[in-house]
């Protein structure tokens, strides 16, 4: 039984992976910082097979411990603080946590190193944040970075860092650049679950508008449970790469608005929507689209849930939270 340790087991991602990889047999434990994490409880009841153990990707000592504790084949390095409007208000702690905690656990797994016939391999979540202000369309594994955030340049920073542990101690290290992916597990801060959890509660009569900032931004949008299928893919190869993951699609927060609203029966979203510049971010990325060719050809990856399927899953979870939450 392969043994797989995930760290940032408590969001989206992590619920995600642990779910598809204890469906192929593996051992899965979670890293989870604090004893008194409110999420804990959630994540063992929603999967009785994980294990939680303590770790901290701001403390390099805890995380050689874990990785020792443990003893993984596979180490899904997930953690990040991932709110991109977020990262403006704390700059500081997003580099510590997104940009540094990769070198730390890549460093934790140096130092632990695994077996001569088995070394740990590990996963880095990289973003397509890193792309920011993009210099080509769509975007490739070649593409140039240039970060628009916080979140984007502590991206890039663990993304390089990954290639340099692979290149520099022989690490089967691999990222996935992964473009926006999203579910009913995604944070309400996150625009694609605030729009369809508020398109819910008007359909119910519990709230009257939703405030958004810019409507006009393009994005990838796939659905978390098709994309941790791709990172478990690189793991399995006998090389280590990097890859961008994708759908080659890209829809605009109207397009999201639209979407939502024609599976709640409305006409005309916009009696629905107010606009708050406080949503803004102080540099924003317009067109994020990727290129997953070399996924496609190389792993035989493709994505099996479209935007409008997408949107119509989260919503009818959505409706359903809402209604039994009011009742």
């Amino acid at each position: 039984m392969k043994r797989a340790l995930i760290t940032g087991i408590t969001g989206q991602d992590g619920r995600h992976l642990a779910e598809f990889l204890v469906g192929k047999d593996y051992q899965v434990f979670g890293l989870i910082r604090g004893q008194n994490n409110p999420k804990a409880l959630l994540v063992q009841e929603e999967n009785p097979a994980l294990e939680l153990v303590g770790g901290d990707l701001q403390d390099l000592s805890s995380l050689i411990a874990a990785v020792e504790q443990v003893q993984p084949d596979e180490v899904y390095n997930l953690g990040a603080i991932s709110f991109v409007q977020l990262s403006f208000k704390q700059p500081e702690l997003t580099a510590d946590i997104t940009g540094l905690g990769v070198l730390r656990m890549l460093e934790a797994i140096r130092v632990v190193g695994g077996t001569q016939n088995n070394p740990i391999r590990f996963y880095q979540a990289s973003s397509s944040e890193m792309f920011g202000k993009v210099r080509e369309t769509p975007q490739t594994e070649s593409t140039p970075f240039h970060p628009r955030s916080p979140y984007g340049v502590a991206k890039v920073f663990g993304h390089y860092t990954t290639v340099n542990y692979r290149e520099a101690y022989g690490l089967h290290a691999s990222s996935g650049i992964c473009f926006n992916h999203e579910g009913p597990r995604r944070g309400l801060e996150f625009v694609t679950r605030k729009v369809t959890n508020g398109v819910a509660r008007i359909k119910l009569g519990l709230q009257s508008t939703i405030s958004l900032g810019n409507l006009d931004s393009s994005r990838d949008w796939g659905y978390a449970g098709d994309y941790v299928a791709a990172m478990w893919l690189m793991l399995q190869q006998p090389e280590p790469d990097d890859y961008v993951i994708a759908t080659g699609e890209t829809h605009t927060n109207r397009e999201l608005l639209d979407a939502a609203a024609r599976c709640a029966g409305f006409d005309d979203w916009e009696p629905l929507v107010t606009r708050d510049p406080r949503f803004e971010r102080p540099a924003e990325v317009d067109l994020l689209v990727g290129d997953a060719k070399k996924l496609q050809e190389k792993l035989g990856w493709q994505p099996k849930v479209g935007f409008e399927e997408l949107v119509r899953i989260m919503y009818e979870h959505d409706l359903v939270e809402e209604a039994a939450r009011a009742s």
